[in-house]
């Protein structure tokens, strides 16, 4: 027992607790957020629990890793240059800093705009706890990028970061305006930005289930074939899947719900929509002394990184867990962007 040693992995407080062995083989991990010790050495089971104990919240539950689901898999298989998750707040503004432009008033500019981003991504970040997945700087075709992109029950949002600098800020129909600055069309590059994703991530879904069909017509075909050359050759063909020994049906297997959006709500089918929840813009005021919105701003979402997670926790549930995974696997790939 005195051999394992506990390593904490991701984000602090809310990342997996690796039991490793001296040579740095893993053994078990806890996972805080599910509650789970999954063992993958049975006799280790009890050293792992003794361990652990010290870090365990309430019962925990212990048995063997889960089995993986189609949204992990495909986080999985997913190739690092194409995975977005890692992405930090402001990623792209880090770059233009370093190697942009050398004039002192961009360079404050983009200070600010990065300073913002940050703050409104560690507001965000937090959700996480609370079933929220986040993704940070999302390339779109060109030369745009969405700010914050959050998955979570109540939708999906698509935030663009507007500093505050601590002034008054003003957030109107068309136009926000941050103190005696000139108003800037934010409040419209919020919309365009979010017609563009959930275009992106309704195309992907779409194909993805189109791929799904043509595998499984082509499986169907292939499975017709050697039917029809056992029946040529005389062989005794095989037993439908779908029955037992003494000729009962079987019943049918569970449906994996979680392999992409269209198939985890019956209400999106019925209605022929391929995303379960629509994409709704949304911006993030950050470090403003006062925000003041217009009562005809309705369809964009004005937040504040201090007031963020109980705004967003009061809204309705829209999206069930497996449905805000399998969306955030389609999310994270940057191939569904560009």
């Amino acid at each position: 027992m005195g051999q394992l040693k506990v390593v904490p992995s991701g984000r602090p407080g809310r990342g997996r607790l690796y039991v490793t062995l001296p040579d740095g083989r893993a053994v078990a991990w806890y996972d805080r957020r599910a509650n789970r010790i999954s063992v993958l050495a049975d006799d280790q089971r009890d050293a792992v629990v003794e361990v652990l104990r010290p870090f365990l919240t309430g019962g925990a539950s212990i048995g063997p890793p889960p089995v993986p689901t189609a949204a992990e898999l495909r986080g999985l298989a997913l190739p690092p240059d194409a995975d977005l998750a890692p992405n930090r707040p402001g990623e792209s503004l880090l770059g233009e800093l370093d190697h942009g432009t050398a004039g002192t008033r961009a360079r404050h500019r983009l200070r600010q705009d990065l300073a913002a981003q940050q703050r409104s991504g560690d507001a965000f970040d937090a959700l996480e706890a609370y079933g929220w997945r986040i993704l940070h700087c999302v390339p779109l075709p060109g030369l745009g990028r969405i700010d914050h992109l959050l998955i979570g029950p109540a939708g999906i949002f698509c935030v663009r970061t507007v500093p505050g600098r601590r002034q008054r800020a003003a957030v109107g129909d068309l136009l926000v305006a941050v103190g005696r600055a000139e108003p800037r069309p934010d409040p419209c590059w919020a919309r365009r930005a979010a017609a563009r994703a959930e275009r992106a991530l309704t195309s992907r879904a779409t194909a993805d289930r189109a791929g799904r069909t043509e595998k499984a017509r082509a499986e169907r075909a292939l499975s017709g074939r050697a039917t029809a050359h056992r029946t040529q050759d005389g062989l005794p063909l095989p037993r439908p899947a779908g029955h037992r020994t003494d000729g009962l049906p079987l019943p049918r297997p569970a449906r994996d719900r979680t392999a992409v959006p269209s198939d985890v709500r019956a209400a999106g089918a019925r209605t022929g929509r391929v995303l379960p929840a629509r994409v709704t813009g949304a911006l993030a005021v950050a470090d403003a002394s006062r925000v003041e919105v217009a009562p005809t701003v309705r369809d964009l979402r004005v937040l504040q990184p201090g007031t963020a997670a109980p705004e967003l926790g009061s809204l309705p549930v829209v999206l069930q867990p497996q449905e805000v995974e399998a969306l955030f696997a389609l999310a994270r790939d940057s191939r569904t962007w560009l």
